[in-house]
């Protein structure tokens, strides 16, 4: 749609990179807030903010370009272009969260409650780095000729296919991560358990995850075997995961 926001002279604001710092800003802002209502100190999770974004983006992009090691070894310096739109979730996620499990030891935190501290502004942060997505053209969708709200692209900068309607997976996911959002700050009021809130935040996610591929069509990210991408199969395990984690968590809490 607009790979970029603006230009000033030699300058260029990407939309991507732009939407993606402004969903950072608005987690941050709701996980302080939360913080405080939690007795859990402000510059604590602010610390656990940027060092989770800083290694989740080092993972994204790491994941990315091992799905497009091609095109990279041809244009090495694209590699640390981030502005213009190409991070896998999933990729940011498995480095982030031994960052924030070691980041949480090291400073006596109390790791589940940190965590749920930070699961609904994962969730609305991601909505609005979708948006970005959009934008940009990545994550695209399959064509879907004849779909009333399919999105055609049309900016020759666009990563997107063009000139063919597409799904909107970019918007799927953005809405599906807001209704995210919604679920889990209305559970926080009757959270019965630490870690509830973060492990309900990656089950919802699994199975967002899970549809949304049923609709991508930048094949690049790879299959496991055809008709399951890389993206299914980790959520598969994601969910497992997550549903492990609650029963446990839960028994504990009710000893």
């Amino acid at each position: 749609m607009f790979p970029v926001l603006f230009k000033i002279g030699p300058l260029t604001i990407h939309t991507y990179g732009f939407l993606v710092a402004i969903g950072f800003l608005v987690a941050l802002m709701l996980a302080v807030r939360e913080a405080k209502r939690k007795d859990i100190p402000n510059e604590s999770i602010t610390d656990v903010g940027f060092y989770a974004l800083l290694s989740g983006i080092i993972g994204a992009r790491l994941f990315f370009i091992l799905t497009n090691w091609q095109r990279y070894m041809e244009h090495p310096i694209d590699m640390v272009k981030i502005w213009e739109g190409g991070l896998v979730f999933y990729g940011g996620m498995l480095f982030a969260l031994p960052t924030v499990i070691w980041f949480a030891k090291k400073r006596g935190l109390p790791l589940w409650r940190t965590a749920d501290v930070w699961a609904p502004s994962i969730a609305i942060g991601h909505a609005i780095g979708r948006l970005g997505c959009f934008c940009a053209g990545c994550c695209h969708g399959r064509p879907a000729e004849g779909l009333p709200w399919a999105v055609t692209f049309t900016n020759p900068d666009s990563l997107a296919i063009i000139g063919t309607p597409l799904h909107p997976t970019q918007l799927y996911e953005s809405a599906a991560e807001f209704l995210n959002f919604l679920i889990l700050i209305t559970l926080r009021r009757r959270q019965s358990f630490n870690g509830q809130l973060f492990w309900m935040y990656i089950l919802n996610y699994s199975i967002i995850r899970s549809v949304v591929e049923i609709f991508r069509g930048d094949a690049i990210r790879g299959f496991l075997f055809p008709g399951l991408s890389w993206s299914q199969a980790i959520s598969v395990v994601m969910f497992v995961t997550a549903v492990s984690f609650l029963v446990v968590l839960k028994r504990e809490k009710n000893l």
